[in-house]
């Protein structure tokens, strides 16, 4: 029996020691478990939380909001209103030069004259008297010199602030001309005989940087700025400040749904003041792809 004891104490000597995990008091004890169920809560909502939008957006109980979709010419509707204007005259164009170069867009030269300010000026009052601003606007000029200044002119008469005039920097630029570039304006008649012939035709090129542009080249350009203010702006009053004609006209063209061919019939006078009137764009009819129904699937005819 001695021993056995001895044996015992001599394996429990031999042995290592395991550390006996310490009792706590209660008060320890509660406060453990009231942080347990606290975690628990927390994991509970928090998982709840991010399940609710999927839970939401799935539900076919819902009304799904209508997409705009990629901006169709003409379109099926226009969810802002819009003021057409064309800059004022330039000191370029009062000297009668072709001036369509995008490296010369925010020089001196490319400003409005003396009687192109009091074009922007007749301008200005003219979008006042349609009120154009009464709720607000937003003015969007190119970049380009006598745009941008015209925008201005146009937003101090307005009572529009600056904030509001967003410069536009490569959709309104004016229409490159090409070989044209320095030229008499007068020969711009020959450029506008090509676009009655197809919208696709272009000017000669030059070698200065000058785009030569066709009718078609332009109508990708006001598509996508028209794309952008759509998309933008919702239920807004827009004023689209070119410094040329050929973008309003080609725009308007495309809205009315006219042959852009015929663009020219549609010329803007430098200070010249549009609204885009809902009434002239033509009913939106759906493809007969989208009317067209099968009876007999898969036999469809």
């Amino acid at each position: 029996m001695k021993k056995m004891l001895a044996a015992n104490h001599t394996r429990q000597s031999l042995s290592p020691s395991l550390p006996q995990p310490p009792s706590l008091p209660a008060e320890h004890f509660n406060i453990l478990l009231r942080r347990r169920h606290l975690l628990t809560t927390t994991a509970f909502t928090i998982s709840f939380n991010f399940n609710v939008p999927f839970t939401t957006s799935l539900s076919t109980s819902e009304p799904v909001a209508g997409a705009r979709g990629l901006f169709q010419m003409p379109p099926p509707r226009l969810t802002n209103r819009y003021f057409l204007v064309r800059a004022g005259e330039s000191e370029f164009e009062s000297m009668g030069v072709i001036n369509t170069n995008p490296v010369t867009k925010t020089s001196v030269d490319s400003g409005l004259s003396k009687r192109g300010k009091k074009e922007a000026i007749r301008a200005a009052f003219g979008l006042k008297e349609m009120g154009a601003c009464e709720k607000n606007c937003w003015i969007w000029p190119a970049i380009t010199q006598r745009a941008y200044q015209t925008a201005e002119i146009i937003a101090s008469v307005n009572g529009v602030t600056r904030s509001y005039i967003v410069p536009e920097y490569s959709f309104l630029d004016a229409r490159g001309l090409g070989a044209y570039e320095g030229q008499k304006l007068e020969s711009v008649s020959q450029v506008y005989e090509s676009d009655g012939i197809s919208p696709n035709i272009k000017p000669p090129p030059i070698d200065d940087g000058t785009p030569n542009e066709s009718v078609a080249d332009v109508f990708v350009r006001v598509t996508q700025l028209m794309s952008i203010l759509e998309t933008q702006y919702s239920g807004d009053t827009v004023i689209i400040v070119s410094p040329d004609s050929d973008n309003l006209t080609i725009l308007l063209a495309g809205l009315i749904g006219l042959d852009l061919r015929r663009h020219r019939d549609l010329a803007f006078a430098p200070g010249e003041v549009r609204f885009v009137d809902t009434k002239d764009i033509p009913k939106y009819k759906q493809p007969a792809s989208a009317v067209y129904k099968c009876s007999n699937p898969p036999k469809c005819y």
